[in-house]
């Protein structure tokens, strides 16, 4: 239709005017670049998918497994295949009626006790009954509960221990003292490059900065053991402050998220328009006035996700907890104690004789599955305030 009136328009008079081909041409390089970025998109989210069942599907084994703790307890005579009863030591922890016991590969079911003699169903499970000699272990069954998972103070599945709390709160500690040390540094550092600072000094300051976002974690754990514990220790005492301690491991996090929150939060602060602070300098407001009550709360939702998203880079933080903070879980609310946090503790125990498929091995997606669903939560609030507070300037 497009050609038609272009040769409509075309005359005796007008042999120079040609027809005019509006019609949509191909382009085989955008089409490929379209689809490569489709392709980019739908990855990272099926990578998302992949890490969520992998996630759920070992945390579903560990909590719907049956653990098997070892009471200590023994056999005290060998039991033949056909024995119904049990001579058991009186040492160990104790075992009731309906506790399911394992000897060797079989499990067993208590059907009645009398002191050190206990009457047993053998051969539960599809497990073969078998010869046990004399002295052979007795293990106690127990299912890992989620009200003992979440309330529980202590955390050691190799003796049935499953409370996540001495984790969750380590990992809490070193977070919020990593937030006290980067969210008030790193705001006020902003405000200077975004308010104060020259086109000169702001250009040395910012990458400046940006190279501490490019040191190896691995230095700062190493920095935190044998700079901060040191420093803390003269000024506080070395009967205070622990070799291995939540305090140092919380400030250096800080320093290494500092720079992710002075960027970020500059940034926000630069893209508000300058004709806001025109207008209260013109009403007579100061230089920090204006930053501290026009500029910030005009950039508060970008403040707010740079906050959020550096609270959830300390708490996945790893290799400063895991070299600095200590190597055993522990509940205990003093920072200048050793205490195991979340990724400590899956560093700590990926990095040991495993065996695939155990009570351990599961243990860390479960661990993993609340780091998860912590920075999950704060990447929700994060959106929700950003939508909820964001200011559109014409």
């Amino acid at each position: 239709m497009a050609t038609n009136r272009a040769k409509a328009f075309q005359s005796d008079d007008h042999p120079w005017v040609r027809p005019m081909d509006l019609r949509r041409r191909r382009r085989p390089a955008e089409s490929l670049i379209q689809g490569f970025l489709l392709v980019c998109g739908a990855l990272s989210i099926l990578t998302t998918i992949g890490i969520v069942v992998v996630l759920g599907k070992e945390s579903l084994d560990f909590f719907a497994r049956r653990a098997w703790e070892n009471t200590n307890k023994s056999v005290t005579r060998s039991v033949s295949e056909f024995d119904g009863v049990l001579q058991i030591s009186d040492t160990g922890q104790a075992i009731e009626v309906g506790s399911a016991l394992r000897l060797g590969d079989e499990i067993m079911l208590v059907t009645a006790m009398d002191g050190t003699q206990v009457q047993v169903e053998r051969g539960l499970e599809g497990t073969a009954v078998t010869i046990h000699r004399q002295g052979t272990g007795i293990f106690r069954g127990q299912w890992v509960s989620l009200v003992e998972f979440f309330i529980s103070t202590k955390w050691n599945p190799q003796i049935g221990q499953f409370g996540i709390l001495p984790l969750v709160n380590a990992t809490l500690m070193t977070t919020t003292l990593a937030i006290l040390v980067a969210l008030p540094l790193g705001l006020s550092v902003a405000i200077y490059l975004s308010e104060y600072a020259s086109l000169r000094l702001r250009s040395l300051i910012k990458p400046t900065l940006e190279v501490l976002a490019g040191v190896p974690t691995v230095v700062y754990g190493y920095f935190a053991l044998t700079f901060m514990t040191p420093l803390l220790r003269q000024i506080l005492g070395r009967d205070v402050v622990q070799i291995y301690n939540t305090a140092s491991a919380g400030i250096v996090i800080g320093i290494l998220i500092l720079p992710l929150v002075s960027s970020m939060s500059e940034d926000a602060l630069s893209a508000v328009p300058g004709s806001l602070r025109q207008a209260a300098y013109a009403l007579g407001a100061t230089r920090l006035e204006t930053a501290v009550r026009v500029v910030v709360p005009a950039a508060f939702s970008g403040i707010t996700a740079a906050f959020i998203v550096a609270i959830s880079r300390a708490i996945g933080e790893t290799m400063i907890v895991a070299i600095a903070a200590g190597a055993g879980p522990a509940f205990t609310f003093n920072p200048f104690q050793a205490a195991e946090t979340m990724t400590g503790h899956i560093v700590r125990i990926s990095g040991g004789d495993l065996s695939y498929d155990s009570i351990d091995y599961n243990s860390i997606f479960a661990i993993g599955l609340v780091l998860f669903a912590m920075t999950l939560s704060l990447n929700i609030i994060s959106q929700r305030i950003v939508r909820r507070f964001r200011e559109v300037y014409e």
